[in-house]
């Protein structure tokens, strides 16, 4: 049996998705994420997660989750919560293992970006760890500025930082309406 590699980067049409960390469909990202960092890191990481409130990933406080579904099941997500008055600070950046090398992780961040602009931020910060390589390089390769030494052994720099400022036609749309309300 022959089987067709799908290129990597392509994605295919997914639906986009807003939605309460509550929703059922947001567990299988917690838990794959758990996961993913208890065995990189060595302790469980179930605390790590749960730091911020559920309610700050939700619009009237700033934030917002997202999924990517392909036939109804949640593949990638991400989520974003309110920094400061300018700022969206991206979280829970997540592709499911069995769809990585496909694009997703780019598409949930371009998502991401999309809606922090649309909601008036300007900027956007993350941090991430020092033994995800993957994930420093999706941030480098998608225009953001390491706030470290990227010579520096990423292990004596701890959480990786990275910023982002968002191109002014993004947040321009939203200034213009609220002062035209």
């Amino acid at each position: 049996m022959t089987s067709v590699a799908q290129p990597p980067y392509t994605t295919p049409n997914l639906d986009v998705i807003h939605v309460a960390v509550s929703d059922p469909r947001v567990a299988p990202l917690l838990r794959g994420l758990g996961h993913e960092y208890s065995t990189r890191y060595g302790k469980d990481a179930h605390a790590e997660i749960a730091r911020y409130p559920d309610e700050e990933f939700i619009p009237p406080f700033g934030g917002l989750l997202l999924l990517l579904l392909e036939h109804g099941e949640p593949v990638a997500g991400g989520a974003f919560r309110r920094y400061d008055a300018d700022t969206a600070e991206l979280k829970r950046i997540w592709t499911h293992s069995a769809h990585r090398r496909r694009g997703l992780a780019r598409r949930v961040v371009a998502e991401l970006e999309r809606e922090a602009g649309a909601r008036g931020y300007r900027r956007v910060y993350l941090t991430t760890g020092p033994r995800q390589p993957e994930a420093r390089g999706l941030y480098l390769a998608t225009g953001y500025t390491p706030l470290f030494d990227t010579e520096a052994d990423p292990e004596t720099v701890g959480p990786l930082p990275f910023e982002k400022h968002l191109p002014a036609a993004t947040h321009a749309a939203r200034t213009g309406e609220a002062a035209a309300s």
